[in-house]
């Protein structure tokens, strides 16, 4: 059996979005170069566009590797005491795992957990627009065998059937606010009462802008995820943050 590929780090990050790098670095090399040979506002706007440039391209780096290579996010030691916080002391138990084409988190969470059930929904084929830096990821990291293919509203679990849903910076991938709304509808129709959502997404705040730059508006805001979780019959049981940058949402879906 062929070995999976390990967990994408800040080198991956940069060959799934070598696009936006090289722009960054073209803005930051090709204003500065500007900037020495103009005068006046011209040459403060090219000093700027160079060092936005500059800045977002290094930041941006460095936050991955913080996030990927060097925070607990890829080992999934933190989500035991995330569900025991949402009361589920003894793991997953029978649980979904929903990818947008980018799945990394199935094997380790069954590794950790052998005796839960697991099946992994991946939602790569229902969305409307694919990004290239996700196609470049799904050429690197292919579905497992026996991943299900489904769609926003239609998740491949009987209701009340699943004991957690994991959604590890899958959602963000629907664009459309009523695909998202769709998935935690469905997430909670699959849960039973009482059962958890784990939530994973960089969240489009003061903290992401900063690092990530125009590549924040890929994310959504704290309160959007919030609100659509509210209006599906969830409620948010703990937040956390790892390196900084990501959230982990839990919900549960109150008992009747």
């Amino acid at each position: 059996m062929s070995r999976r590929p390990a967990p994408s780090g800040a080198h991956h990050v940069i060959a799934y979005n070598w696009p936006m790098y090289l722009a960054g670095t073209a803005v930051a090399v090709g204003g500065a170069l500007a900037g020495r040979r103009l005068r006046g506002v011209p040459r403060a706007a090219a000093l700027t566009a160079a060092g936005a440039g500059a800045w977002w391209t290094a930041a941006s780096l460095a936050a991955s590797h913080a996030v990927y290579d060097r925070s607990p996010l890829h080992d999934w030691t933190w989500l035991a005491p995330a569900l025991a916080a949402a009361g589920h002391p003894d793991g997953p138990g029978r649980h979904l795992v929903v990818s947008s084409g980018l799945d990394e988190a199935s094997g380790p969470i069954g590794a950790r957990h052998p005796g839960c059930e697991q099946t992994v929904a991946d939602l790569y084929d229902a969305l409307p627009v694919v990004e290239p830096s996700l196609r470049r990821a799904r050429r690197r990291v292919p579905p497992r065998p026996g991943t299900v293919a489904c769609t926003p509203y239609a998740l491949p679990a009987r209701d009340a059937s699943t004991d957690t849903v994991i959604a590890p910076f899958a959602l963000h991938e629907l664009r459309r606010a009523a695909d998202r709304s769709a998935a935690f509808g469905e997430v909670a129709r699959v849960l039973r009462p009482g059962g958890a959502l784990v939530l994973v997404e960089h969240c489009r705040d003061l903290a992401n802008i900063a690092v990530y730059g125009p590549g924040a508006e890929h994310f959504m805001p704290r309160s959007r995820w919030l609100r659509t979780a509210h209006d599906a019959g969830l409620r948010p049981v703990s937040e956390r943050r790892l390196a900084g940058l990501v959230t982990v949402f839990v919900f549960v879906r109150p008992p009747r």
